[in-house]
């Protein structure tokens, strides 16, 4: 006889998680984290309250996890979108105006980023671990324009990594204390200032 199927509360967990951080996200984006209920998501997740926590013990849980999950899914879609310098400003332009659409989370993200700070928070190691990995992996990428010579002169990709990140998450702070800010056009003239355009399509 073939393996039982799973039966009960831990069939499906997996799919079960994911639906769960879906009705969370909509929940954040559309009510604030502080409004947002658990009771809410559970309802928008077809669950009861006991249900959901089940599979997450708190709200602030489920922040984390639909913060990461969003950050997998535009690492992806840059991966796919971004072969070359060029185009990596029209990328970044896109994915800031839609983070726009929902700005209660990157005021959320900014907040959880902040708090994270502390060792003991329960997302310092996701946030230690997420910006290492960013950094790295950009720097790998820079590595062949700076030895094409398209990284801007004496800028190491390991220092364009870094301000690359100071300046989307610094310009994305300015825009929620000032949401009519421009921050598309600064951070489209940083990227040219990182890149020589001249060069930038080779």
């Amino acid at each position: 006889m073939g393996q039982a199927r799973a039966r009960g509360p831990y069939a499906k967990t997996p799919a079960r998680r994911a639906e769960i951080v879906r009705a969370a996200r909509d929940s954040f984006a559309e009510n604030g984290y502080a409004k947002a209920s658990l009771r809410d998501i559970a309802e928008r997740a077809g669950l009861t309250h006991a249900g959901l926590l089940h599979h997450f013990r708190n709200k602030e849980q489920l922040l984390a996890e639909v913060l990461a999950e969003r950050d997998a899914e535009e690492w992806q879609q840059g991966l796919e979108q971004v072969a070359r310098p060029d185009q990596l400003a029209p990328f970044l332009a896109e994915l800031i105006h839609h983070h726009q659409k929902a700005p209660e989370l990157i005021r959320l993200w900014i907040e959880l980023a902040a708090a994270a700070s502390r060792p003991d928070h329960p997302a310092h190691t996701y946030f230690v671990e997420r910006h290492e990995r960013g950094r790295t992996q950009f720097a790998e990428g820079f590595q062949p324009k700076a030895a094409r010579g398209t990284l801007c002169e004496d800028v190491s990709p390991e220092s364009a990594a870094v301000l690359f990140y100071a300046a989307l998450n610094g310009l994305q702070m300015q825009w929620v204390l000032a949401p009519d800010l421009d921050i598309v056009d600064p951070l489209t003239d940083f990227v040219r200032l990182l890149f020589d355009q001249d060069h930038a399509g080779e």
